[in-house]
């Protein structure tokens, strides 16, 4: 005999979908010093930047005849706040503009870590999966309470065997190695005074997967961009909301690809943005949704959700070193 299971429906959220366009440019996200360094540096930004987007424009013309695609800009107002939204959103729309380049949409990103009052970046945290190096044995502690993740087996502790014998240094391994390892471990988070600060790739790696349309929250979607149509902002960024519109493009936010433009010094925390993506456990709903619509339009998309992000890296005169946050 089969004994019937009642379920109700709303036990079971429904993944809601999100219109998609087919790629998603993004042009550029600095640090805050270079925002401080003034209109210069930004319009230096902006000349090298509109290089490479007639290139990406092209290449996407490649793949579609009509593209849709979409800008965005995203400004660091979480390990630093510089200046006000009312001072800088102008400068940096003005010149974009000088150069030829309209933003879309424009983000904060501390809304990668809290936007609307949804924890984005722990509930991303919950979904890592580790990549288990061959022949571990779960002797690491997981990634929610290290904070780390690597991409194969770490170097083991120097110890002694059961005889007393002292074992020698072993290398490092990537899980997926081809021939050699690129080993990549990396730091997601850190904690200061009781509270969590989440790393440049972490957040870089949510703001990737917003921009390709797979967030959600109880099958919501997450990260919604509103419209602005003042041309006047706030003298406080928390007044800001997460993500904003600032054209009348038909375009939409996120997109089946993106493709973003960056100094080349962003190239470390970009690889480490991927590594967090390939051990991201994506909405199962919003993958699906992502496949048959790009299928119904005839358009190719990689499976890992990390190929779909595509990047250019452009070298900067003069010193070029890294510095903290952004």
């Amino acid at each position: 005999m089969t004994e019937a299971v009642f379920r109700e429906t709303t036990a079971e959220p429904v993944t809601k979908s999100v219109p998609l366009s087919h790629l998603s440019l993004e042009l550029g996200h600095l640090y805050m010093e270079d925002f401080e360094a003034g209109p210069d540096r930004l319009r230096e930004h902006f000349a090298e930047v509109r290089i490479w987007v007639d290139a990406v424009r092209a290449s996407a013309a490649r793949r579609s005849k009509r593209p849709r695609i979409s800008t965005c800009f995203l400004i660091d107002d979480y390990f630093s706040r510089f200046s006000t939204p009312a001072e800088l959103i102008p400068m940096v729309l003005k010149e974009a503009e000088r150069a030829g380049l309209a933003i879309d949409y424009l983000a904060r990103e501390s809304a990668c870590a809290v936007a609307d009052r949804i924890e984005l970046a722990e509930s991303v945290m919950h979904r890592l999966v580790e990549s288990p190096p061959p022949g571990s044995y779960g002797s690491r502690p997981p990634v929610s309470q290290t904070g780390w993740l690597a991409n194969g087996q770490r170097t083991p502790s120097m110890s002694r065997s059961a005889l007393g014998e002292v074992k020698g240094w072993e290398p490092p391994q990537e899980t997926a190695a081809r021939n050699h390892s690129v080993f990549m471990d990396v730091e997601l988070w850190s904690e200061k005074d009781g509270r969590r600060l989440w790393s440049c790739p972490f957040l870089a790696a949510v703001w990737q997967l917003a921009r390709l349309g797979l967030l959600r929250h109880l099958g919501e979607p997450v990260l919604e961009p509103q419209e602005w149509k003042s041309e006047e902002f706030p003298h406080d960024w928390d007044r800001l909301p997460p993500l904003i519109k600032l054209t009348d493009t038909t375009a939409a936010f996120s997109a089946y690809r993106t493709c973003t433009l960056l100094p080349n010094r962003f190239l470390a925390v970009e690889d480490a943005v991927r590594l967090i993506l390939d051990q991201t456990d994506v909405d199962a709903g919003a993958l699906q949704q992502v496949a048959d619509r790009s299928g119904g339009e005839g358009i190719a998309v990689p499976a890992p959700v990390a190929q779909r992000a595509t990047y250019v890296f452009y070298e900067e005169p003069g010193d070029s070193s890294e510095a903290e946050g952004t």
